[in-house]
């Protein structure tokens, strides 16, 4: 009788276990903590998703992956179509996945999240998202106030089984209000700001960091490609600002990427500071960061494995340039001083 008894109570414990196991939505710090690769399947519509809907578009798919614990996940989510320029010229649109649409979806906690997926399916455009992806890894390493980012090994599969799975890698970018709270902020919703009102030594390390990957695809009074943050404390603080989308950068060095004219520069490998001035100070604290952290920088790109030797190789040249002018006063002085924004 008590042997009958401990056995039913534990398979109660044990189908209770898996329940929850399957129903307990993840841990999105440690989901993007994470530095292995997700393999990942995205049951969808193919047709209509590669049919590049009008931004906005919404279609059901399911997100189907295994967790490392062994856990079989198969959530419902919504596809959201985004993006401009990639949205018309990829293969594969930009898209934001829902997971937020079942409450009882094991990756609820991150919400809506933005994938950054390879535009086209030849293998120098796995190199770019690759590097991409390494990017946002760098600039990690040089303060909290970044977007965490977790990489994916993602297979696109027809739902009415009419087109062929589509393979690649991409990326999954950690949602604007997870990175406020994680730095005690919340996301600034008083309108666009011209750059010099936000942080100041935040914002010098952006454009330090933008002239090292040779971006010049940004703008705070624009909106473009960067996002305000301001402390929950203090509301009247200069909100930070925090770049992203950094694929038209002279270290990706995309075939599509091209400056804007109005820079009169010939490609993007071609560094221009889009940064106002600072005093040599400010750029010395500054630049001592980018020195502190240079081996990590480069051991990203080195120890990466799915980066072919030439990417590895164009990278770190690329690099090697930017760490040459920093560790010169004279350049530093005559690029970030002399040569900086005044409008």
């Amino acid at each position: 009788m008590i042997k009958n008894f401990l056995a039913t109570a534990m398979l109660c414990i044990s189908v209770c276990q898996a329940i929850y196991s399957q129903t307990t939505s993840i841990d999105r710090n440690a989901f993007f903590n994470d530095t292995s690769i997700m393999s990942a399947t995205i049951l969808a519509n193919t047709s209509k998703l590669f049919s590049h809907e009008k931004k906005g578009f919404i279609m059901p798919a399911h997100f189907i992956t295994k967790l490392s614990d062994g856990t079989n996940v198969d959530d419902q989510i919504q596809l959201e179509m985004r993006g401009h320029f990639r949205h018309d010229y990829c293969y594969i649109p930009p898209l934001k996945l829902i997971f937020k649409y079942k409450k009882s979806s094991v990756f609820y906690s991150l919400k809506s999240t933005k994938l950054v997926s390879q535009c086209k399916m030849a293998s120098m455009y796995n190199q770019y998202i690759l590097k991409e992806f390494l990017v946002y890894k760098m600039f990690n390493l040089l303060t909290d106030m970044s977007f965490r980012v977790r990489l994916l090994n993602i297979n696109f599969q027809d739902s009415a089984g009419k087109k062929k799975p589509v393979t690649e890698h991409a990326f999954l970018m950690e949602d604007l209000k997870d990175l406020a709270k994680r730095n005690n902020c919340v996301e600034w919703a008083k309108g666009n700001l011209n750059t010099e009102s936000t942080h100041r030594r935040q914002m010098t390390i952006i454009s330090i960091f933008e002239y090292m990957i040779g971006n010049t695809d940004f703008a705070v009074s624009a909106n473009h490609n960067i996002r305000l943050i301001v402390p929950d404390t203090d509301s009247l603080m200069r909100p930070f600002a925090v770049p992203y989308d950094f694929d038209y950068s002279g270290l990706v060095n995309a075939e599509y990427a091209v400056p804007d004219e109005k820079l009169e520069i010939e490609n993007v490998r071609v560094r221009v500071y889009r940064g106002f001035p600072r005093t040599m100070a400010e750029l010395n604290e500054v630049v001592d960061i980018f020195k502190q952290k240079k081996e990590k920088i480069y051991a990203l790109v080195n120890n990466f494995d799915l980066l072919n030797s030439g990417s590895k190789r164009e990278m770190t040249d690329y690099l090697d340039a930017f760490f040459d002018i920093i560790k010169d006063p004279r350049q530093v002085k005559s690029i970030f001083i002399d040569g900086a924004r005044t409008l």
